[in-house]
């Protein structure tokens, strides 16, 4: 009730730009620039987490970004969900590269689907806003990408398996720890993943480990249904290059320790990709060979 209150009034009465301010219009030319005006890149956080998948966001977390987020998440500035939709859109299709990866090329007859993952929110979070957010960015990216030509779903198939702290005062690493096995794949889920290019979509990145979450219960579901239902968790710190492993067997090892690149492992078809509207503007300026 509240989302549909809010999307009648942000139809009939005028509004601000979230981004500055500036009168009479949601989101004014500049901040919209700001948003995405310029071609996503690849981000790295510093540490990056095991298991993160390679990462594209559109913009810089700062300024005009930064309240455009915020508005939309906190105060319900539902009519944002288009351009924060189309900035996600434009950082997955630069992820998956030309023709997206393995060479499937996009828009034309027999290209596989994009299937858009979004981190879920935390129940009582959605109850608190009204709405969830990234999956409503994550419908609009995926109309967004079919409108210019890319085949896209949205498959929310990933939920909370138990309660988390508040990430807002935790350092990376006490974010690890926080969400590490969090997250797990719906019934059934594993099967939706199955023929398509997967791309796990947030907001925002700041130290990476939601989405190396997600991207390991996506992984794990997958596994396990290739193993006839045997689940194998793995949890690597950084600090001491060592493994949690929980589960019936273990399974071949697939982290690969003080190399360069840490992507998430082969099963899903081909690597899984992540996109992300924000990010911070250091993880824009890391550029490890």
């Amino acid at each position: 009730m509240r989302g549909w209150w809010q999307d009648l009034t942000d139809l009939v009465l005028p509004a601000d730009c979230a981004g500055c301010g500036a009168p009479r219009t949601e989101l004014c030319p500049r901040c919209r620039t700001a948003l995405g005006g310029a071609a996503p890149r690849r981000v790295r956080p510093v540490p990056e987490p095991p298991g993160l998948p390679v990462v594209h966001a559109a913009a810089p977390y700062a300024a005009e970004v930064r309240a455009l987020l915020l508005a939309h998440k906190e105060r319900g500035a539902l009519a944002l969900a288009g351009a924060l939709g189309a900035a996600l859109a434009g950082a997955v299709r630069v992820g998956l590269g030309p023709g997206g990866p393995g060479g499937a090329r996009t828009g034309r007859r027999g290209s596989r689907s994009v299937l858009l993952v979004p981190v879920p929110s935390a129940r009582w979070a959605v109850r608190a806003r009204g709405h969830d957010p990234v999956r409503r960015m994550a419908l609009a990216a995926a109309g967004e990408l079919r409108r210019t030509g890319t085949p896209a779903r949205v498959a929310a198939v990933l939920r909370q398996r138990r309660a988390v702290a508040d990430q807002a005062a935790l350092d990376a690493r006490q974010r690890l720890e926080n969400l590490a096995g969090a997250l797990e794949v719906t019934a059934g889920g594993e099967r939706l993943l199955a023929g398509g290019r997967v791309v796990v979509v947030d907001d925002l990145m700041t130290t990476g480990a939601s989405l190396a979450e997600a991207a390991r219960a996506l992984q794990e579901a997958v596994v396990s249904r290739r193993n006839g239902g045997t689940a194998v968790y793995e949890a690597v710190t950084r600090e001491g290059r060592g493994e949690q492993r929980m589960g019936a067997r273990t399974e071949r090892e697939n982290w690969v320790h003080g190399a360069p690149e840490i992507v998430a492992p082969h099963v899903i078809g081909e690597t899984l990709r992540a996109a992300v509207v924000a990010a911070p503007r250091d993880s824009f300026e890391i550029n490890r060979n």
